[in-house]
């Protein structure tokens, strides 16, 4: 009957699978039209398919950024080129320097290492010295036995002071401008500072503004490995009236 053979025809058209997908028609013509049909959708473009390398390349250059954006924002590796800071620092030690210690209002304090530009100051190169005034505070060196003192208040420097050097060998009387630092190398006999520049324009200050960071960790050589802390010498030193650092 007609009715019959309709059936048979239909039972012989490909049905889907479980999965959902037309089964191959075959090599006949028919067949050969759905193995051909284009994608439904073009390939999305990736980054890997155009860098030589692939992935490995991807990878390396994600790296590489993440160095440049943390020794730009966060941290940054100096080299010690004098022993002006003997003895906690030494000729040829690598400081990481914290870029990020004076944000977010923060101000360099007495006693901190800090790295700055001393372009227009010093000399075009970076430094690193010890913070020994702030913005206001009254500097003198040296009292009757010859410390220096700060606000009035003397400082006890032999914990961090080069075996044998005097605080100065220069006498000095400085307030320290709102806005500026008067800075000191732990080797007062091999450091030129503050002292040496107190007729210079600046008067020997550093601006805040020039410092780059605190230099918070020796990272190298390893045997010389260690964190460098705020030492408790001017800890007692009071705040002088509308210091601003």
């Amino acid at each position: 009957m007609d009715t019959e053979a309709e059936h048979t025809e239909r039972d012989r058209s490909p049905r889907p699978s479980a999965t959902g997908s037309v089964p191959d028609g075959g090599s006949g013509p028919e067949g050969r039209s759905r193995s051909a049909l284009p994608a439904r959708f073009p390939r999305p473009f990736r980054l890997t398919d155009w860098l030589p390398g692939g992935r490995i390349t991807l990878t390396l250059l994600v790296c590489l950024l993440s160095v440049l954006l943390l020794n730009a924002f966060v941290a940054q590796p100096f080299q010690i080129p004098s022993g002006s800071m003997e003895p906690g620092l030494r000729i040829g030690d690598r400081v990481l320097v914290n870029k990020l210690a004076y944000g977010f209002g923060a101000r360099p304090q007495r006693g901190d290492v800090i790295v700055f530009d001393g372009t227009g100051y010093f000399g075009h190169a970076d430094y690193v010295k010890r913070v020994v005034g702030v913005g206001g505070d009254h500097v003198v060196c040296c009292d009757k036995e010859g410390r220096i003192a700060v606000n009035g208040r003397p400082v006890d420097e032999t914990a961090f002071l080069y075996p044998g050097d005097v605080p100065s060998a220069v006498d000095f009387d400085v307030v320290v401008p709102d806005g500026t630092l008067f800075v000191l190398g732990d080797h007062r006999g091999d450091s030129a500072d503050s002292r040496d520049h107190l007729g210079s324009p600046g008067g020997g200050m550093i601006p805040v503004r020039t410092v780059i960071g605190r230099a918070d960790w020796i990272v190298w050589p390893p045997g010389h490995a260690t964190r460098l802390k705020r030492p408790g010498a001017y800890a007692r030193v009071p705040a002088a009236d509308g210091a601003r650092g």
